[in-house]
């Protein structure tokens, strides 16, 4: 009898637990960077921290309509493309930095084209606009005394786009891309070049965020999602090994391939995030919302002060 009663118990004990998971939606995409949550989800440290967590992969140009219909509360994305969002009216808010790209994003050139300025007239494909690739394409034109206008854009997303330059598809002069899709081209070098990336100019960087609504009704929920993602960076540390092969199997990479990936970005654990909103989020948001005015992404800049919320990183 006192073993049923102890069955009952931890059953009710087991039930309860289940009973206090938080759910929470959040959409990412296939970029390296993002993997770290893909690992605190596969390796069990969201749920052991109260979370039930549903990954979804949605594109960035989608990401927003997906957060503003309620299918997700949280979302993984470019610092410039929470700007965008805010300013097109669906209110988000970032809590944690994920990575710092460190030549994980680039343009990909073919034969021939030695630097940007030779772009003048040339077709490039590019996400669509609103996405980190396009607003990669604007930051290094406009850094070379070009501008949008001065190319002919077409609307791949970044592994089509390498995929066409490769097989010299599409009438590509060139392409935005990233990882894991860069190293594709690194390893086809007859059939183009990286002629850029954020090694030359450093402006990708991922952040993490949900609704304002999600962060008013669950702030220890929030603070959990904070918590599981410096854990993967742990993990990541301790056992490198299988956290690369559990990340690199959710991209149909071996883990070999995807630590060479992942070599070209910097995750950025508590010490970094804490650094990182103390000023270099708030300048590196002015000039990015100064940018996608001046491209017309955006009608009017949001109020950026409401953009972070560092409560949980601390």
């Amino acid at each position: 009898m006192k073993k049923t009663l102890s069955l009952i118990a931890l059953a009710a004990l087991s039930f309860a637990a289940q009973a206090q998971e938080v759910k929470v939606g959040i959409g990412i995409s296939g970029w390296t960077g993002f993997a770290p949550l893909t690992l605190a989800k596969e390796a069990g440290l969201f749920k052991k921290n109260g979370l039930d967590v549903a990954i979804k992969k949605i594109p960035q140009k989608d990401r927003h309509l997906a957060i503003a219909s309620g299918d997700i509360q949280c979302a993984a994305t470019t610092v410039e493309t929470w700007i965008v969002w805010n300013a097109n009216g669906v209110a988000t808010t970032q809590i944690f930095q994920l990575d710092k790209s460190f030549g994980a994003d680039g343009m990909v050139v073919r034969p021939g084209i030695a630097k940007i300025s030779d772009l003048k007239g040339k077709t490039v494909a590019a996400s669509a606009p609103g996405t980190a690739p396009y607003f990669t394409l604007a930051w290094m034109l406009k850094k070379n005394g070009m501008s949008l206008k001065d190319v002919n854009i077409v609307n791949l997303e970044p592994q089509a786009a390498a995929n066409a330059l490769i097989a010299g598809a599409g009438g590509l002069d060139a392409g935005m891309t990233y990882e894991p899709f860069l190293s594709a081209v690194r390893a086809k070098p007859e059939a183009g070049k990286i002629i850029a990336t954020t090694l030359d100019y450093p402006m990708v960087m991922d952040t993490f965020g949900c609704t304002p609504k999600f962060l008013a009704e669950n702030p220890k929920a929030a603070k959990a999602l904070a918590d599981s993602y410096f854990e993967a960076l742990a993990m990541i540390k301790s056992d490198p090994k299988k956290s690369f092969e559990i990340m690199g199997a959710d991209v149909k990479q071996t883990g070999e391939a995807f630590e060479k990936s992942q070599a070209f970005l910097r995750w950025q654990d508590k010490a970094a995030n804490q650094k990182f909103f103390a000023g270099e989020h708030a300048a590196f948001s002015k000039e990015a919302a100064e940018l996608l005015l001046e491209v017309g992404i955006i009608k009017a800049i949001p109020d950026l002060s409401k953009l972070a919320d560092t409560r949980f990183i601390q």
